[in-house]
């Protein structure tokens, strides 16, 4: 048993819901509001904060379901050593299969503390440097083409400096949407695409050669997750280079993704690879492989993205960043952490960003 002071003492399991400003739409469907779970871990010394965004269709977990679910994981962690963040991993994992959401926000709020504990921001305590600017995209949403153009410009004049647009319908459709949006934006701004699996094999592979011209920077996920075998053949025929997205969760995709040779690069979340923990397992597989990397997210705020933007600082392989919805809700709840102007990270012990007591508070609420 852990000493006191580094026993786990209470888990506070928050819902957080968060109307967004306009739906976020996806070939996988749409949201209308924002929706997490925040875990806030306290010790006799210490609080930290973590939060997922589980996404049903990728992640195949709810608000709901991570706040059930987070009460059987509080059970088993409590009175655990804080620092040993291996054991409470091992712990949940014995206790359920899966849950990678909600396992992330355990996990991030255990980082939180270990990195506090140690005197240092997270993304020192996890071997980083604060040596690169952290550059996010702005995502168009699936929509009308004329309006994804639209959007496309607006975003380009607010100042962004990357463009993603979301796809995944036919390649007429799809076709077009770039071509409006190429019109309206130029070609000086780099432009990334998203199928989120919307494309079959034959699809992808024409529709990323008639995308050729446009000068698109990566793809990904063209095809069904279920389908990774076949992506080798979508990366040889694309003119395009290939990102694995909900095809790689944890270091065992990785692994397999790598050694099949079935993408040019790897987008990691922490929603799907369980948190931290596992997260840089992947790291260390595609820094082996000579991989490039992106840190995506889900819906999450600026206290998940402020843990994101600490983990893409830890490998001069880690390229992109997909950080831009806290920028679509119509609050933003979260203290310190992360700014967008700056495009930095918190100097300050741990993570650097956290919820107010007062307003924890307002949210369904349950404390183990």
């Amino acid at each position: 048993m852990a000493k006191k002071g580094l026993q786990i003492k209470s888990i506070g399991i928050y819902k957080l819901m968060i109307p967004l400003k306009e739906p976020f739409v996806i070939s996988l469907g749409a949201q209308y509001d924002a929706e997490s779970v925040i875990v806030v871990i306290k010790t006799a010394d210490h609080a930290g904060f973590g939060e997922c965004s589980p996404y049903m269709s990728i992640n195949g977990e709810s608000i709901d379901t991570c706040f059930i679910v987070a009460q059987y994981l509080a059970k088993v962690l409590k009175k655990k050593n804080v620092l040993d963040i291996k054991d409470c991993i091992q712990t949940m994992d014995k206790t359920i299969y899966g849950n990678s959401s909600i396992k992330s926000a355990i996990d991030m709020a255990l980082y939180d503390i270990a990195s506090q504990y140690a005197g240092l921001p997270l993304y020192k305590f996890l071997g980083g440097k604060n040596n690169k600017t952290l550059v996010t995209d702005y995502t168009v949403s699936l929509g009308d083409a004329t309006k994804m153009a639209e959007d496309a410009a607006k975003y380009k004049a607010e100042g962004f400096p990357v463009i993603k647009v979301k796809l995944g319908e036919s390649m007429d459709k799809d076709a077009e949407r770039i071509h409006l949006i190429r019109e309206a934006i130029g070609y000086e701004m780099p432009l990334r695409i998203d199928a989120n699996q919307g494309w079959n094999v034959k699809t992808a592979i024409d529709t990323l050669k008639e995308l050729e011209r446009y000068d698109i920077q990566h793809c990904e996920e063209p095809i069904p997750r279920w389908d990774f075998m076949r992506l080798k053949k979508v990366r040889k025929k694309s003119p395009i280079p290939i990102m694995a997205d909900e095809s790689c969760c944890d270091h065992h995709d990785a692994k397999r993704l790598i050694d099949l040779r079935a993408c040019d690069m790897i987008n990691i979340k922490l929603g799907k690879s369980g948190g931290i923990y596992d997260a840089l397992k992947i790291i260390s597989l595609a820094e082996k492989a000579k991989m490039k990397m992106q840190v995506g997210a889900f819906m999450e705020s600026r206290l998940g993205m402020t843990a994101f933007a600490h983990l893409a600082l830890c490998s001069d392989d880690i390229l992109y960043c997909d950080f831009d919805t806290p920028l679509m809700f119509t609050e933003d709840p979260v203290s310190g952490g992360m700014t967008y102007h700056e495009n930095k990270v918190p100097e300050a012990p741990g993570l650097g960003a956290w919820i107010e007591e007062e307003k924890l508070g307002t949210f369904e609420n349950i404390i183990l």
